[in-house]
């Protein structure tokens, strides 16, 4: 017998009624439909975090899992968990290199904290992005907390430096005014800063986001399996043939549908091995505010796992029944989820596209980097997909069939880890860096 086969079979035995295709929950297209439609409606305006059009989907979310019967999670009175988030808005900023002033159309500064004062004397990281290097790791060490990084980035990265310095014009934000991150990007042929004095003042409001959590408690109350999804998208666009709604039908209406109809279907069965928790993140596009905060009220060393579903709603280039999971070599969570499918037709296979460094552009990346198996499921074609970020990203796009056929392969494929069968090894921090 092959250990998929015998792993999975194993897992059935422990799930119970799941062993049983006429006992099996349903997991059905017209509640797919029902629910990646109210998501991405018109009245959702894009669900952009810090709107009340994303307290509506929030709200909705909310009524699901109520609906489905879920328990709270920790201490909270419902299922939202509110939290504070700090918007900083820089008033004033002075930035010398090498002994001369930098032109403020040449810097772009994210801060967390309402003053920063640098000199070369100071614990200042510095990073020099040269015309080979990617300049994505720029990005990357802007949404990593409690770092402070002076960048050097080369001329010839001036298109994505002038979307950075579009993006941080406005107010920056936190969720620790006292300790976040701090990244000054100075686009600048120089490959060295042997002297430099930056001076930022800002003023701090403090807003309010909530992510939607609902948990069905297993056996091991100690060990949790998480599912997850990002509820936010874009807001509002520039208009294109009159439309200016973002909807975000696949990305990602699609993946939190998926958790909700994931929630439905464990709620159905027996009690699980493990404890499921199932969460809506806020504010992923925005930088990852929500999966950051749940993260910290967390014993991470409790996480089995995480599933976290991105942009399922159109087939892989591979083909129709086929998922791929970002990291796949950082862990065995893929490897499990592939051979406890292997027999059903459905194929996880590793992501396709590693040059979009993915494994570090969704929620499951604060996870990963505290050695939790996380990773996320997705289908869509990204390196081709006209849709991605933009206002036809709508529900007529999605293949619906396909979408389903691809929430059942999850849950199927997870049943494995969920009853206790299987556990993925921990992913090494160090591999990350």
């Amino acid at each position: 017998m092959a250990e998929g086969t015998r792993v999975l079979i194993i897992a059935l035995a422990l799930a119970g009624p799941i062993g049983c295709s006429r006992s099996e929950p349903e997991i059905s297209r017209a509640s797919v439909e029902r629910i990646v439609a109210v998501l991405s409606a018109d009245e959702m305006q894009g669900r952009r975090a810090f709107t009340p059009a994303a307290d509506r989907a929030a709200e909705f979310i909310r009524a699901e899992f109520a609906a489905i019967g879920l328990d709270r999670f920790g201490d909270l009175s419902g299922y939202r968990q509110p939290f504070p988030v700090y918007a900083i808005t820089g008033n004033r900023a002075t930035v010398e290199l090498n002994g001369r002033t930098v032109p403020s159309e040449r810097f772009a500064i994210s801060v967390s904290s309402p003053a920063l004062r640098w000199t070369d004397d100071d614990k200042v990281e510095i990073m020099v992005v040269g015309r080979d290097d990617d300049p994505m790791q720029a990005l990357a060490v802007m949404r990593t907390p409690g770092t402070n990084t002076l960048v050097l980035m080369h001329r010839s990265h001036g298109r994505l430096f002038e979307r950075v310095r579009a993006f941080t014009a406005g107010a920056s934000r936190t969720l620790d005014p006292t300790s976040g991150s701090n990244t000054v990007l100075i686009l600048t042929d120089e490959t060295s800063a042997s002297a430099f004095r930056i001076d930022v003042s800002a003023s701090v409001e403090e807003e309010q986001l909530a992510n939607v959590v609902g948990i069905i408690p297993g056996a091991r109350r100690d060990e949790i399996v998480l599912f997850s999804a990002h509820y936010d998208h874009i807001g509002i666009r520039p208009p294109v043939d009159g439309d200016s709604i973002a909807n975000g039908a696949n990305d990602n209406a699609s993946g939190t549908t998926a958790v909700i109809e994931l929630a439905r279907y464990f709620k159905a069965l027996r009690k699980p091995g493990r404890t499921l928790v199932f969460v809506a993140f806020a504010a992923e596009e925005m930088g990852g505010y929500g999966s950051r905060y749940f993260a910290s009220q967390l014993d991470l060393d409790q996480v089995v796992a995480m599933v976290n579903v991105e942009m399922i709603g159109k087939p892989a280039a591979a083909g129709p029944d086929v998922a791929w999971i970002t990291g796949f070599d950082k862990s065995d969570l893929g490897e499990i989820l592939r051979q406890a499918a292997a027999e059903s037709g459905y194929t996880f296979t590793p992501d396709p596209y590693p040059d979009h460094n993915l494994f570090f552009r969704s929620d499951n990346a604060t996870f990963a980097r505290m050695g939790v198996p996380a990773h996320s499921i997705s289908t869509t074609p990204i390196d081709v997909d006209e849709d991605y970020h933009r206002v036809s990203d709508e529900l007529v796009t999605l293949d619906l069939d396909h979408m389903t056929t691809t929430v059942k392969a999850i849950a199927r494929a997870a049943v494995a880890i969920v009853s206790g069968a299987s556990t993925p090894t921990r992913i090494d921090p160090r591999d990350l860096e």
